[in-house]
């Protein structure tokens, strides 16, 4: 039996994954790995991941990052002008995610997940498999969310790290919609997600994140719970 270690933002995508790993798979022990690195969504993604962890009965870990926010320009983390989008917006978005990219943060993470699983191995000689979320949103996709990425990413692991961990992207090849309707079956309360890149206690509505959830539920034809701000 092994254990599972699941990235989880607190987002609609890395939920989804969460539940899939409890539901679909079988780990003995699985933890809800949550990253804080000075995001403005940070109090609503780590009550979302809480949640999460909460709602399947698995350990909840975070850790804080807070260089890796004071060394991105991205308005993740930093202020400007967040541009409204419209739904004819998403058929190019490759400008508008360069905006929001954090560089290499999901190296980093996937860096420190595997050094966690590289902990409990020395401990406990248990070997942990690593989780992520990773969808390509829109027509471009980041640098590091890619079927490239995470193979780089295992062959490095597999280069340094005594055990043998493997990272998986489960939902990387699906649509946001399938992600939605997967949400569906496993039971998520997509009420109990956030997903927006600027907002705080309520999503945006505008930025890229949130007009591609609202575009997944538009298309899986399920109803959005999500609460956005009004204009």
């Amino acid at each position: 039996m092994k254990k599972a270690i699941v990235l989880c933002s607190g987002g609609l995508d890395s939920v989804v994954t969460a539940y899939y790993v409890k539901k679909r798979l079988d780990y003995e022990k699985i933890v809800i790995l949550f990253f804080d690195y000075g995001q403005k969504s940070l109090e609503d993604e780590r009550l979302c991941a809480e949640m999460c962890a909460r709602d399947l009965n698995t350990e909840f870990k975070e850790i804080r990052l807070p260089e890796l926010g004071n060394l991105s320009a991205s308005l993740i983390n930093k202020g400007g002008e967040i541009k409204k989008l419209l739904v004819s917006d998403l058929r190019n978005t490759g400008e508008e995610s360069k905006k929001w990219y954090v560089p290499c943060r999901n190296v980093v993470f996937l860096v420190y997940a595997l050094a966690l699983a590289e902990s409990e191995f020395l401990k406990n000689k248990k070997i942990s498999d690593i989780f992520v979320g990773f969808k390509n949103e829109g027509n471009e996709s980041y640098p590091d969310t890619t079927k490239k990425f995470v193979e780089k990413i295992n062959s490095l692991g597999e280069e340094v790290c005594a055990g043998k961990f493997e990272i998986f992207a489960p939902l990387i090849e699906k649509d946001k919609e399938d992600i939605v309707l997967l949400g569906k079956k496993l039971g998520v309360d997509f009420a109990k997600t956030f997903s927006c890149y600027a907002g705080s206690e309520r999503h945006c509505g505008n930025c890229l994140a949130c007009k591609l959830r609202q575009q997944g539920f538009y298309w899986a034809g399920v109803e959005d719970p999500t609460n956005y701000a009004k204009g």
